[in-house]
């Protein structure tokens, strides 16, 4: 299903180009209107279902839409986002315009660029949910736009995240700050650093930090990649990797699956260094006592990655009103605050503060950092995500060069 899924979306893409204008739709009801529609309706969430702590938030979204709005949510754990996309399209090729098997999808990058390139997506709709109108779109403009492509309120945020590597200081002094010095550090300590095994998201954002500090035109990044562009522009970064693979964890011949995988093999000594997606990952790790209280969190020199996260609804999805519904929840103080707890998920808001009312805003404020995070202005300059067609790219020719 996977192998399947990724060659949909690579075709997708491909034929995508540059991502059109919205289509004109027709005008939403009022917000009343929608809520009273979404009472008794259940919806049937698909997101990446590998995190506890991602589930376990999810589980709590499901326990307040319940109480408040009468809503029922299921969330459909995925492996791979690609998964739902490639059910949607099947769907609008067969015909079944109305009735989906998917409501709400947990989206970004080269997954929201297809389905918005081919008209899988309803809206736009962000326009009439309440609690968009408290997103921060001038203080943090990756709500607007998805790994370049315009979201033109066909997805709403619910999240942000940059790359931050972890260390043991137990056993780390002085953790490498550039790729090419991972390099040195993997020569020196062979063994003990890995990354999660592309197409998951966070091994895959790996590659592309790789090729930001590697290649000699990172402009070039934020156009759509072509067979000689991408020829070109990662050479680079194949050659730093085949000279790393050797000195990883068990010789770069295997990966783990994903980063919760990674995290535990630092908790068990296994390795030395990690990374992560979200810059308070190890204080809540900590807190859980996932991690040792040795382990800390750094950037790299240059910069790291960082995007927004969002979620978005189906053209043909059965619970558009739920849907709807569930997406402005996320958006809600409320939800915005519990999941940037770090003994929740420590995801960070998408939220402006100077929107807020003092109430809100102070519980913000006091909300712990932790013992393993860093200050926002300690996380560096965020890096702006290649255009989807990289990643897409990046992920077949990893398999086709490493996968075993």
């Amino acid at each position: 299903m996977k192998r399947l899924a990724l060659v949909v979306i690579l075709t997708i893409v491909a034929l995508a180009g540059a991502s059109p204008p919205a289509a004109a739709a027709d005008p939403l009801p009022d917000w009343d209107e929608i809520v009273a529609e979404a009472r008794g309706q259940t919806v049937y969430w698909n997101a990446w279902g590998g995190s506890d702590r991602t589930n376990d938030y999810i589980a709590w979204v499901k326990e307040r839409v319940a109480e408040d709005y009468g809503v029922t949510l299921q969330h459909i754990k995925l492996a791979d986002t690609a998964e739902a996309v490639s059910r949607v399209l099947a769907e609008k090729v067969s015909g079944r315009t109305e009735g989906g098997s998917v409501d709400l999808i947990w989206i970004n990058g080269e997954n929201f660029a297809a389905m918005k390139a081919q008209d899988l997506l309803f809206g736009p709709f962000t326009q009439v949910t309440p609690n968009y109108a408290l997103v921060d779109t001038k203080g943090k403009p990756t709500t607007l736009f998805d790994f370049t492509i315009p979201v033109d309120g066909l997805e709403a945020p619910w999240g942000m995240a940059q790359i931050v590597f972890l260390y043991d200081t137990a056993y780390v002094e002085d953790p490498p700050r550039s790729m090419p010095a991972f390099l040195d550090w993997a020569r020196a300590h062979p063994g003990r650093f890995t990354y999660p095994q592309p197409p998951d998201f966070t091994g895959s954002t790996f590659l592309k930090q790789a090729l930001y500090e590697l290649a000699t035109d990172r402009g070039v990044l934020q156009e759509p990649a072509t067979a000689e562009s991408f020829a070109t522009v990662t050479a680079p970064l194949w050659n730093w990797l085949d000279a790393l693979h050797p000195h990883l964890w068990r010789d770069g011949q295997t990966f783990p699956q994903n980063a919760e995988v990674q995290r535990q093999m630092l908790d068990d000594g296994v390795i030395e260094l990690s990374l992560s997606f979200y810059p308070s990952d190890a204080s809540s790790a900590i807190a859980k006592g996932l991690l040792p209280d040795t382990v800390r969190t750094y950037v790299l020199d240059g910069g790291t990655i960082g995007n927004t996260h969002f979620v978005a609804i189906p053209f043909n999805a059965s619970a558009k009103e739920g849907a709807m519904v569930v997406a402005n929840f996320l958006m809600s103080p409320e939800a915005q605050l519990h999941k940037q707890d770090p003994e929740v998920w420590g995801d960070q808001t998408v939220l402006a503060m100077d929107k807020l009312d003092p109430a809100d805003r102070k519980r913000f404020e006091e909300l712990p950092r932790g013992i393993a995070t860093l200050a926002p202005a300690e996380l560096g300059p965020v890096l702006l995500e290649p255009h989807p067609s990289w990643m897409t790219r990046l992920e077949a020719e990893w398999r086709r060069r490493y996968g075993h």
